[in-house]
């Protein structure tokens, strides 16, 4: 039996499993706020040295770290958050497929795990 729906704060009726569009439009805002205030990838340390590098480390690691896919990220472990030293520490990296970085990995950072 399928689950009835539910009422935004904003009043709308929303079915059940999905979002409002105000719910939506406010995460798309904070998003760009917070994008507006970020460094550039360059700015961060993704130069063309870095595309070297992790050239060289796919094609040392070619399987994802988690679930053996082919890997097309080249992952910081702990982030780096600047920190040069760790940017470029090697034992630090893990090779990784889009699909794990974006959801498997970003969970776990959010959830503290890492």
């Amino acid at each position: 039996m399928p689950r009835p729906p539910h009422i935004c704060a904003c009043g709308r009726l929303v079915p059940h499993g999905e979002r409002c569009t105000c719910q939506k439009d406010a995460d798309r805002a904070r998003k760009r706020r917070h994008d507006a205030k970020r460094p550039s990838a360059r700015e961060r340390g993704y130069t063309t040295d870095w595309e070297k590098e992790r050239a060289a480390f796919l094609e040392a690691h070619p399987c994802c770290a988690i679930c053996g896919a082919v890997a097309s990220v080249v992952d910081h472990i702990t982030p780096h958050k600047g920190n040069k030293a760790l940017f470029w520490d090697r034992y630090n990296w893990q090779a990784l497929c889009k699909p794990c970085h974006d959801r498997v990995k970003q969970r776990q950072e959010r959830a503290g795990d890492v």
